[in-house]
Parts: structure tokens; C-alpha cells; sequence
């Protein structure tokens, strides 16, 4: 039986961005399904002991610029390690894209490009403008999906999925869970990728 990956991602989070498209090559190569949760991490942090970037220490702030270096460079692929509209709010992006899989679409594309608006594109996707631009460049209706999205409704979802995330012991961006096994960071995919293979 095809194994699902929950995937619970931020959509202004580099190493979520670093890791989309590799998650997407993996679940193909093994026939494994995705379920694309978008969470904002600021419902997730004060509930499991994270820290929003400005309040952590300068040690942990340096060290992540320096992955952030480094993991574009071995990735080959192209990140803005201080994009224009970073920190911005990640519950908009959230919000629609949720809204989106409600409706019945694959988010794959969408959250990528969403993704890629922030750390390769320097566009604030906290903006509805700019959501509604991308979900239109996506071929959907993102006028629409904005008017749902903002509503109590929209909220609604984005509350919901993160209290599955925490529920399913999800305390940051990107976090894969497969039958109950969690993965934490996109540098932990090979980890995923054996675990669809039976290695693990």
C-alpha cells in the first residue's frame, strides 16, 4: 500500500523552501502521497519551546546564515539569505493555500511558488496582492481563493491544521511524518527517502 508523507510547512521558511521540490522527486520515486499542510509557526512556537527569529540568540541567528550559505550552494538552488520582506507573516500564504486543497486542488505548485516569491523573488507574500497574483500564475482563481481565505472560514483551517501539527508533535518547518514517524528539516530527507524504501 502507497505510504502518505504529512508534511507540515511554513511558507516563508528557507529550509522549507530548500526541501519542496525534493520532497516532491522522493514521494514520485517511491510512489508515496503528500499531504500538504501549510501551518504558521507562530501558532506552533509558543506551544513548543521555538522562538521567533529576532528573539533568539545571536549565536543561533549567525549559524543559520551560515546554513543558509551553505545548503543553496550544495543544493544549487537559488535563496536570498536576507530577502526584502523577511520576517513577514506566514498565516495569509496559509491561509490560501488551505483554502486551495479545500477546494480540491493539488498545492504543490502553489505552495512552491509562494515559497519562491520569498526567498528568490523578493516579494512579500503577506501581501494579498501578491497572493493573488501568484495563485492567478498558478491557474487559480485567487481572487476567489482570497475572499474565502480571509474569512472566518480561512481562519478556521489554518486553526485546525495547527493543532494537528502540534498534535502530531510538530514543533518547526519543514516536518515530514510518515505513520507516525516524524522528520524535522529538509536536511533530514534522505532520512525520509530510506524510510519510503523500508530502510529504516
Amino acid at each position: 500500500m502507497p505510504k502518505c508523507i504529512t508534511y507540515y510547512l511554513s511558507l516563508v521558511s528557507p529550509w522549507t523552501y530548500l526541501g519542496h521540490a525534493r520532497l516532491g522527486e522522493i514521494a514520485a520515486r517511491h510512489g508515496a502521497t503528500i499531504d500538504y499542510v501549510p501551518i504558521t509557526l507562530s501558532a506552533i512556537f509558543p506551544r513548543t519551546g521555538g522562538l521567533p527569529l529576532p528573539k533568539r540568540a545571536p549565536e543561533r541567528q549567525a549559524y543559520r546564515m551560515a546554513e543558509l550559505k551553505r545548503w543553496p550552494q550544495q543544493l544549487g538552488i537559488p535563496l536570498n539569505r536576507q530577502p526584502k520582506h523577511f520576517p513577514t507573516d506566514d498565516r495569509p500564504a496559509a491561509r490560501l493555500a488551505l483554502t486551495a486543497k479545500a477546494q480540491g486542488h493539488d498545492i504543490a505548485e502553489l505552495t512552491l511558488a509562494i515559497l519562491r516569491a520569498c526567498w528568490a523573488e523578493e516579494r512579500d507574500v503577506a501581501d494579498l496582492d501578491t497572493l493573488r497574483e501568484i495563485a492567478d500564475a498558478c491557474g487559480l482563481d485567487g481572487q476567489a481563493l482570497l475572499e474565502e481565505s480571509e474569512s472566518d472560514v480561512g481562519q478556521q483551517r489554518l486553526d485546525e491544521a495547527c493543532e494537528r501539527a502540534v498534535a502530531a508533535g510538530c514543533f518547526g518547518s519543514p516536518w515530514y511524518d510518515i505513520e507516525g514517524e516524524p522528520f524535522w528539516g529538509q536536511d533530514r530527507l534522505e532520512l525520509v527517502e530510506k524510510k519510503l524504501a523500508g530502510e529504516l
